[in-house]
């Protein structure tokens, strides 16, 4: 496997790094002196790790100098906080005399790294910066939320393992599971993967959350990207590398697992031939990869009730094994705009079938196929009618209908369908995509009733039986 880590992780992206803007926040009042940000706010940062570097501006507003005669950190060399004024630094964290030129400005950075806490739960730190000019006084307060957190280093797990939701887990190097070993994953457990970091399971892995505590697993980084508009960097794909399943006879399950914003979310590859792993999935969301969600390849799956959006590649690429679908929401918009990446002319869901891979059979129902491009449904066969499959009570996005016998009870996409509520992300209010279907969606009413009475609440915890007309897809209509 070591050619193909090598290959995903040779892309360099250069990114900018800041976790505040500068809008203009504070009014220069009688003083003169405002801010960009009257208070500036840290997201969760891992204790002994220390924060990205956070940039404030300071204005002075009048029409003639103004002199900042101290300019210090309340706390002093006690703060867990460290700040750089202009470019300078002082072990004290003291300043001045600063001359402020007529509507001129001038950078802060801040910095904060804190000491372990001995709590389970985040602890808000706060300390301010005062200011004392030549006609008053005021103050910049700064907070974070520390977190303790476990860290693994390259750890290789050779024995049955819980990781329990007491701390999270800061990921660095490899986490990998050895043959003879399971890893399994309590309700609330998070996994925090560092640059080019995966879960590498050669044994079995049990990640078992609930609705109430899923499991999460993501990248570790907790800031923004961007000086304008800052956007988290959970939002933005390739954070991290991705979880690989990797045992010919391994035994899967995924149960209420959020996987977002890496390279590749799950790939399940068998190159044995003569033994074929399983994998579960139900009540997960994966979205939001820089190349494929889901890579499933000689190996059984059932995947239900789950949401798999968005990503560079493929979103669901399947080739030789029996894979099983219900009530899933497969869908494509991806678009990374701090990083100018596009989605490639793969459709969201292929189906293809080599003269290698094992018999394959492919059953979707009451799922959704959709995305931004003409096609998100591919069959790649020899012979496509003789191609083993059952599609039914889905809605499919393709310009032209499959006339194939696999394909029945299909609502296929029209020109202006609407099918979800939200498929562009907004940056400037960080709005995620939203996959409800839309009030007027194609999809609404079209699931099998009976089917629909296996898996009775959605992805959101929404009775689909309500009306007694279930959706397709993961998700269930609702105001």
């Amino acid at each position: 496997m070591k050619p193909l880590f090598q290959l995903l992780f040779a892309i360099a992206i250069v990114l900018v790094f800041n976790s505040c803007d500068d809008t203009l926040d504070t009014d220069a009042g009688t003083t003169g002196i405002a801010f960009s940000k009257d208070t500036l706010t840290f997201d969760t940062v891992f204790t002994t790790i220390g924060s990205a570097t956070a940039r404030v501006m300071v204005y002075n507003r009048r029409s003639q100098p103004l002199i900042i005669e101290n300019l210090y950190l309340a706390g002093g060399n006690n703060s867990p906080f460290r700040v750089n004024v202009d470019g300078s630094t002082n072990k004290d964290h003291r300043f001045g005399p600063i001359t402020l030129r007529a509507r001129d400005s001038m950078y802060i950075f801040v910095e904060v790294k804190i000491n372990p806490l001995q709590s389970d739960a985040p602890i808000l730190i706060r300390d301010s910066i005062l200011f004392t000019t030549d006609d008053g006084s005021t103050k910049m307060v700064l907070e974070a939320f520390g977190q303790d957190m476990e860290v693994l280093r390259s750890l290789r797990i050779r024995k049955d393992t819980l990781l329990n939701a007491k701390l999270p887990y800061l990921i660095y190097g490899d986490l990998v599971v050895d043959t003879a070993a399971t890893l399994k994953l309590a309700p609330g457990t998070r996994l925090f993967f560092h640059n080019n970091s995966n879960l590498l399971v050669y044994g079995n892995l049990k990640a078992e959350g609930t609705r109430a505590e899923p499991v999460s697993i993501r990248g570790d980084r907790m800031d923004k990207i961007g000086f304008t508009t800052p956007v988290p960097y959970n939002l933005v794909a390739g954070q991290w590398g991705g979880v690989y399943l990797l045992n010919p006879t391994g035994n899967h399950v995924l149960r209420n697992v959020n996987i977002n914003s890496g390279y590749v979310g799950i790939y399940y590859v068998n190159r044995d031939k003569q033994n074929k792993p399983h994998l579960e999935i139900s009540d997960c969301r994966i979205h939001n990869f820089l190349f494929y969600n889901l890579v499933a390849v000689n190996g059984d799956m059932t995947v239900s009730n789950s949401a798999i959006t968005n990503s560079g590649g493929y979103t669901v690429y399947l080739n030789g094994g029996r894979h099983t679908f219900y009530h899933c929401t497969i869908a494509n918009y991806f678009n990374n705009p701090t990083q100018s990446v596009a989605r490639d002319n793969a459709p969201a869901f292929m189906m293809m079938t080599l003269a290698r891979s094992y018999p394959m059979v492919t059953r979707v129902y009451n799922s959704i196929i959709a995305g931004s491009a003409q096609n998100e449904l591919s069959l790649a066969s020899r012979f496509d009618s003789l191609y083993k499959a059952d599609i039914a009570f889905s809605y499919i996005k393709r310009t032209k209908a499959l006339d194939l016998p696999q394909f029945r009870q299909v609502r296929w996409s029209a020109l202006r369908d609407t099918v979800f509520k939200g498929t562009v992300q907004n940056l400037e209010k960080e709005l995620t995509y939203n996959f409800m279907p839309d009030s007027v969606s194609p999809a609404r009413g079209i699931a099998d009733p009976e089917m629909a009475k296996r898996f009775p609440f959605d992805l959101n915890g929404r009775n689909r039986l309500a009306d007694g007309a279930p959706d397709a897809g993961a998700y269930e209509w609702g105001n």
